[in-house]
């Protein structure tokens, strides 16, 4: 037993899934088997901030790779019948209902459905081993669908046989049913596995319904950004965090994401607003129609105050955390310090402002960072809500398990925001409370580790550092989820705008040396990435499309994935998002125009068009066994010989 590399005790308890020696043997030949496949396509998207109706057609149209498939493949279909295709595999109940509705499902139509999507399902399951297939299928239609996907290859008699199972589906009225289950085996072959980079929250109202669909993809992965650990800190009790969560509600006009989609009441924030700020019009807070949702039922006004109200809450907070933190190094975030509120001015910099508000009914000049009793009061009620709330709890749970601060799969380094460095590129340190010191790789294990540990440890009083970490890596400008040297909150409220330019949010260093490909070799060499074959990839900072600026970096090394799916980006970036897909053959990279809307899609088979840069590609497909899956199916292979071989010697009764 010497030359066994798992310990006995682990390989008796593996037997239990393995009884025998078939049993084992069967699961290596299937494993060996499965490994010569091709590998599956891999999605990257990043930087969504909520905008769930553009985000779940790019999932179910698979970034595009469904349509191409179809103009592929369906050759013998107009371009009429393709874009009717691809409408249902996208929304099939919506569709077939509105054809029903417009009396055109009649048999012949059914018919070219039925067959179109079995000829693209054929496609797009061919990178799958047939056990995987089947699992993707309801258990009751499994094996109608079998036959009519493995029928291709048909006799005469074979094709009478074939035709006779759609005309059977048709007559006994399941033709719906069966559509259906095609198009959700289209979809899930298209999408092997799901990375999200991060800021799945913030301007749009549809984050809490991006978790949702999130949650039911079997292979997803996040690494977490700015916006998603400021609810996750905001869900483990973090005042700044509870503040700064509604104030971005409030600034976007998506206080339905809060209502509705957690269950959070705002009405403590509403009777304080109106009490507190009555006579004051909050001109500066009202939500901007450029880039504000348009579906809110407050009225703006009301927006407003609300919106002016917890800012104040916001800025005393931001104080008393520095305050509590010397070592977060940020006391640029005491903004209210710089007010001389007698006169009405903001000085920074050595130069001094008017302010265009300066009505602070509720602060102390004396001590500007302490809570009237109201407020305070406010604040803790509104955190109870966001600790209490059962859908938030069970989202950020779920950020948790799937995701972390950086993931490396596949020779790819994935994460939101940065790595910190100074200005001569070396790696910036932080200090923790304790005084102990983190850089590099080390550093963000260090974040991840004290998040996990501020949330699944918050309601312990003695977890306040952990707690209030999460309001560092939101915010301020060592954290590597946000990555600049100031955030401009106070300024864009109550300067004028034309003040306010004069106050930037300069980028962290590792925006400039990471468009070098030496620096990222080095990068990936210290994750233990393989340098020559490795990538880059993150969000955060949206590519300037439209100034001419290539989301393409390091001579392809580095690759930014924010496009711009969230709207109010679209004007920045000139398209409406990337999605990167690795496939077996190669990477490229899509870029999505405006998508309009799913009422439209469905009515007039309106797509969302996208174009196709080619970031590499190769011949011969990369296989299942090269890949960070097939590595574990490796080792699994290596566990289950070595149960045979126990079982052969009899050192592991075989049942």
């Amino acid at each position: 037993m010497e030359h066994l590399k798992h310990d006995l005790e682990y390989l008796k308890l593996l037997s239990r899934s393995y009884p025998t020696i078939s049993s084992a043997s069967s699961e290596i030949i299937n494993l060996n088997a499965y490994l010569h496949l091709p590998k599956g396509t891999e999605h990257f998207l990043s930087d969504i901030h909520g905008e769930f109706d553009a985000f779940n057609h790019i999932i179910k149209s698979g970034s595009g790779v469904i349509k191409d498939k179809i103009n592929e493949f369906l050759t013998t279909f107009t371009e009429e019948e393709k874009n009717l295709i691809a409408t249902v595999i996208y929304y099939p109940y919506e569709k077939l209902d509105l054809l029903a509705k417009e009396n055109k499902l009649d048999k012949a139509l059914y018919k070219k459905i039925i067959y179109g999507l079995i000829d693209i399902t054929r496609v797009v399951a061919s990178k799958y081993s047939r056990v995987d297939v089947r699992s993707f299928i309801s258990k009751e239609y499994q094996y109608v669908i079998e036959e009519l996907l493995h029928s291709h290859e048909f006799t005469m008699n074979k094709e009478a046989y074939y035709e006779a199972i759609i005309d059977s589906i048709i007559v006994t009225n399941r033709a719906n049913e069966y559509i259906v289950e095609l198009t959700n085996l289209i979809k899930k072959c298209s999408i092997a596995h799901l990375h999200i980079l991060g800021d799945i929250f913030d301007r749009g109202d549809g984050a809490f319904r991006v978790i949702e669909l999130l949650k039911r993809k079997n292979n997803c992965d996040i690494t977490w950004g700015n916006h998603d650990v400021e609810y996750m800190g905001a869900c483990a009790g973090n005042m700044c965090c509870v503040a700064n969560v509604i104030r971005n509600s409030c600034r976007y006009n998506h206080l339905s994401t809060l209502e509705e989609g957690y269950g959070i009441s705002l009405r403590p924030l509403i009777a304080f607003a109106m009490q507190e700020y009555k006579d004051d019009p909050c001109s500066m807070f009202i939500p901007d129609a450029a880039e504000a949702n348009d579906n809110e039922d407050y009225d703006t006004k009301l927006i407003a105050k609300m919106h002016k109200a917890i800012t104040i809450i916001q800025l005393k907070l931001d104080g008393q955390i520095v305050d509590r933190h010397p070592n977060y190094k940020a006391d640029y975030m005491k903004k209210l310090l710089n007010i001389d509120f007698k006169n009405g001015t903001y000085t920074r910099f050595g130069k001094t402002y008017e302010l265009a508000d300066r009505l602070f009914p509720t602060v102390d000049p004396k001590n500007p960072f302490k809570l009237t009793k109201e407020e305070e009061e406010l604040i803790e009620k509104l955190t109870i809500s966001f600790r209490h709330s059962e859908n938030l709890n069970d989202h950020v749970d779920f950020l948790f398990k799937v995701g972390s601060m950086y993931l490396k799969y596949n020779d790819n380094l994935l994460f939101h925001g940065c790595i910190p460095l100074n200005e001569d590129g070396s790696y910036l340190e932080y200090t923790d409370e304790k005084g102990n010191t983190y850089k590099g790789i080390e550093y963000l294990d260090y974040c991840d580790k004290t998040l996990r540990k501020g949330y699944y440890n918050k309601y312990r009083t003695s977890n306040h550092n952990a707690v209030d970490f999460f309001y560092f890596m939101w915010c301020m400008s060592s954290s590597p989820l946000f990555g600049k040297s100031d955030i401009t909150t106070f300024e864009r409220y109550f300067l004028s705008k034309e003040d306010s330019k004069n106050f930037k949010e300069e980028k962290n260093p590792y925006y400039i040396y990471s468009t070098k490909k030496e620096w990222c070799s080095r990068i990936l060499e210290e994750f233990g990435l393989d340098k020559r074959k490795g990538k880059i990839i993150n969000g955060h900072v949206p590519v300037k499309i439209r100034k001419g600026e290539s989301p393409i970096k390091a001579g392809g090394k580095l690759i930014i994935i924010d496009g711009g799916i969230c709207k109010a980006y679209q004007g920045v970036t000139g398209i409406a998002g990337y999605t990167l897909i690795s496939n077996s053959h190669g990477m490229k990279l899509i870029a999505h125009e405006p998508f309009h809307s799913k009422e439209k899609a469905i009515k007039e088979d309106n797509d969302m068009l996208h174009s196709v840069t080619i970031i590499n590609s190769r011949e011969d497909s990369i296989l299942i066994k090269d890949t960070y899956n097939g590595k574990k199916i490796k080792e699994k292979i290596s566990e289950l010989l070595e149960l045979v071989y126990c079982y052969e010697m009899g050192y592991i009764k075989s049942n």
